[in-house]
Formats: structure tokens, sequence, C-alpha cells
């Protein structure tokens, strides 16, 4: 019988302990859904608000190393309004702000390998689509149901068009106007590609948090590591 000596066993234990103690996110998290919203609906402080809530999300739980952005995009202003925080600017597409990829959550699961991925099909189901502690979201079939994902976006990931409001003032109201929702957990009223979609299924009733929670929102978002 051969044994190890003691200082291999002392070598290998030092070897498991710094294995453990790397810094940065232990699981190497690149993707979470929110654990908590803004408290102020749709209101998130314009996109960099809800980058910022991104990045104390994740360095709260450990991974405060990477650089975290919301998948959410921007319109140029609207037709009569003047409240936009982009007047007037280019519209932002939440596909382009995230990074190549690939992500993965919290438990180590990639979602999607690259952006045509997380746009054709990933691997976002209610029990993939974390938030930054490893839990999952309540959806369609919980009380309270908070599958409502804010993201202002169509399902390539890109703003949409038009003269409505699709991302409430791109993300400075908590009133009056709309946001494009999608549905974390993948599960609607229906059997439509919509009531499906992660990233755009419908808009919600309004911009307030209980205009939100009367489709089954909270004011929750995507977030990714774009590097």
């Amino acid at each position: 019988m051969r044994y190890w000596k003691p200082t291999a066993m002392l070598a290998a234990t030092v070897t498991l302990a710094a294995c453990t103690m790397m810094p940065g996110s232990p699981s190497g998290m690149s993707f979470f859904v929110t654990s908590t919203g803004s408290g102020k609906g749709a209101d998130l402080g314009g996109l960099a608000g809800a980058d910022k809530h991104c990045q104390s999300l994740a360095a709260a739980a450990g991974a405060g190393n990477r650089t975290w952005r919301a998948y959410l995009s921007t319109t140029p202003a609207v037709t009569g309004t003047t409240d936009y925080a982009s007047s007037g600017g280019a519209a932002v597409n939440a596909r382009d702000r995230i990074g190549r990829g690939p992500w993965q959550n919290a438990k180590g699961v990639v979602v999607a390998n690259d952006v045509e991925q997380l746009h054709g099909t990933n691997n976002l189901t209610k029990q993939t689509a974390l938030t930054e502690k490893g839990e999952v979201i309540s959806g369609r079939v919980d009380t309270p149901n908070m599958h409502d994902m804010l993201t202002g976006s169509g399902p390539d990931g890109r703003a949409v068009a038009g003269d409505k409001d699709t991302t409430c003032g791109n993300w400075t109201r908590s009133g009056e106007g709309s946001a494009i929702v999608g549905h974390h957990d993948r599960t609607g009223l229906d059997e439509s590609a919509p009531a499906k979609s992660w990233n755009s299924s419908h808009a919600s009733r309004g911009c307030g948090l209980d205009a939100l929670k009367a489709t089954g929102g909270n004011g929750l978002f995507y977030c990714f590591a774009a590097k």
C-alpha cells in the first residue's frame, strides 16, 4: 500500500483552498434576473441607473469584478413628448449592450452562447432565469406572478420603431406610459409566440409599480455581463 507524504498532502490541501477562494464570482455568473426592482416601477433612472442597479446586485453576490449591463432598449423621443432621457437621440438596442457571450446563471448553467443564440433557440426558462442569488422568480402559476421582465425590445432585441411609448420614457417614468415586457417563464395566456417570448411578450398597462403588477410584473429586468 502506498501513502502520500505529509508534504504532498499539504500541497494538495493548499491547492484546493486556493481554488475555492478564487476572487470574483465562484460560479462565473454572467447573467441574472434582478432580485429586486428600483422601487419606482419602470423608472430605473434611465439606462445608467439600470446598469448601476445590475452592478450593485452583482457586487453583493460576489460578481462585481465584471461590467454589467441591463438588457433594455431605448428609443428617440416620441412625437409630442419632452421628458425622454435621450430625447432626440438615436435608439439603443438591448442586444448591442450586453457583450458577446457566452452567459451562464448563478448555478453555472449556460443560457446562451452568443447574441444570435440568445435571440433564437436559447436555454432561458423559469428554472434557468435565476436571480443573482441563484433563486427562482415566481411565474404565471405562482402567487404573486412576477414573470414580466422589462425590456422595451422586439423579439430580435432591438428597439421598436413607432410613435408609441415602449420604454416608459426610456426608463424614467413611474406613472403614465408603457413598456414592452417579456416572460421569463416562457408562459402566457395561450401558446402563441409572444406569450412564450422571454423578451417581447406584450405592453405593460402603465409604468408605475401597481400597473406593472397588474399584468404579472414587479419592475424586474435582465442583467448580462458585457465583459
